[in-house]
């Protein structure tokens, strides 16, 4: 059913050949990140403030997933509307807003794109910031206030350290869309050109779209785990969150060694997919298609599975999540320009894989979080053993250190170690059946 409304929502906002058409790509792939902060604001931030939870437990999931997702929609268009385009556009920045750029003389397209992919990307890293505060830092230190307040405080302050961090990821990478390069108002060209071989402030959407992965997979199929076994709060708070980026890192950077692996080095000065600028973007790309198999294995099949120690759990779902991914990714390059309105080709410069993954995503959130699951399951109140399990998510006390343990451990290194390299192995046999011209 869900796929179904998919299919139907995207027919109506996004497709190219649809009603609205936002998929120009950038105008969609905006509205697509900031409907997923707004979700997430609500659900994980505001715990649903201002809605009581006599309202949320007693309302029926169609009525109560079309008010939440209403109100999440009116908070977006004045977010962008009036925040971002209104005053910061028309009053500090022009390139937020797309009217005074073409006053400027860009073109209608140019203008448009431009001004939306710098929202864009404060929504993409408040998506990595946000959850990752009440995910990792549980709220703290702000946990014991009452909604409004802790909500608020929580938004301001992650919004604020979103604000830095896009100054230094991506304002550099916004003033050189002009030309001539901005040089007074930015670094140009960019710090990072010297280790990330382009001037494209895609090498910052790889790491923070693996940040924004990394926590929802701590989140759902990891459950929190192994942070959750430190029992100091301030370290196990700090660890986890410092512990998501070093491990978003890994990842990004593996994902792109995969793509030199796969279909030889990278090339600057090169186009499309032997381009180090595409590479770093497909980096993100390719972790958001892993983000789907984790929600959908933690939503829709009960986290599966759930039989066996934590350890084992973690690393079954974390494969399963995996192949599901990589399923997804090989079925979207050969079949999604058919149904979705996209372009043929992995590295065609209007394919954005990301706009519809984040689209499904949203629905996800939608289903799961506004409408309890209806209809395929509906929200009962939790029993004291299920809040026990809660509980136990953060904080983990039936792990105590044993032989078999050490063993595990030892033994679960290994396995990781040898998986690594079986996959660097198959790398370029895959890239090879994968390459779709």
């Amino acid at each position: 059913m869900i796929f179904a409304i998919f299919y139907a929502t995207w027919w109506v906002f996004q497709d190219p050949r649809g009603i609205m058409r936002m998929y120009t790509p950038y105008v969609g792939y905006m509205v697509c990140r900031w409907l997923l902060i707004l979700f997430i604001w609500m659900a994980y931030i505001f715990d649903y403030w201002p809605f009581k939870r006599s309202w949320l437990n007693r309302t029926h999931p169609v009525v109560k997933g079309i008010v939440l997702t209403a109100v999440c929609v009116l908070a977006m268009e004045i977010l962008i509307k009036g925040f971002f385009m209104g005053i910061l556009g028309r009053y500090g920045i022009a390139y937020f807003n797309p009217d005074r750029l073409r006053a400027m003389g860009l073109t209608h397209f140019y203008a448009e794109e431009y001004a939306t992919e710098a929202i864009m990307m404060f929504a993409a890293i408040a998506s990595w910031l946000s959850p990752s505060w009440v995910v990792a830092c549980e709220n703290a230190p702000w946990q014991k206030l009452e909604q409004p307040t802790r909500g608020i405080t929580i938004a301001v302050v992650t919004f604020f350290l979103g604000t830095i961090v896009y100054f230094v990821t991506m304002h550099s990478h916004m003033a050189i869309l002009f030309y001539p390069w901005q040089k007074y108002t930015a670094i140009t060209p960019p710090y990072w050109e010297s280790f990330a071989n382009t001037v494209s402030g895609n090498f910052h959407i790889a790491w923070i779209m693996s940040c924004t992965v990394v926590v929802w997979v701590y989140e759902s199929i990891w459950e929190r785990y192994p942070f959750n076994l430190i029992k100091t709060d301030w370290l196990r708070r700090t660890s986890a969150f410092f512990g998501i980026i070093a491990v978003a890192f890994c990842l990004c950077f593996f994902l792109f060694y995969a793509q030199d692996l796969s279909w030889g080095l990278h090339i600057r000065g090169t186009r499309r997919e032997m381009a180090p600028d595409w590479r770093w973007l497909h980096v993100g790309e390719s972790a958001i298609f892993w983000l789907v198999g984790v929600l959908f294995l933690s939503f829709f099949c009960g986290n599966y599975p759930t039989k066996y120690s934590r350890p084992v759990n973690v690393f079954l779902r974390t494969l399963i999540s995996a192949v599901i991914g990589a399923a997804v990714y090989f079925l979207y390059y050969r079949y999604a320009h058919l149904f979705l309105g996209t372009q043929k080709g992995i590295s065609h410069p209007q394919q954005f894989p990301m706009i519809p993954m984040i689209w499904l995503i949203n629905l996800f959130l939608v289903n799961m979080w506004f409408m309890d699951g209806w209809p395929g399951w509906k929200a009962v109140p939790k029993t004291a053993e299920e809040l026990e399990q809660v509980e136990e998510t953060i904080v983990a006390h039936d792990v105590k250190w044993t032989p078999s343990l050490a063993k595990g451990l030892v033994v679960g290194a290994t396995a990781g170690v040898a998986a690594y390299f079986a996959v660097i192995a198959v790398m370029p046999w895959i890239g090879q059946i994968q390459m779709i011209k």
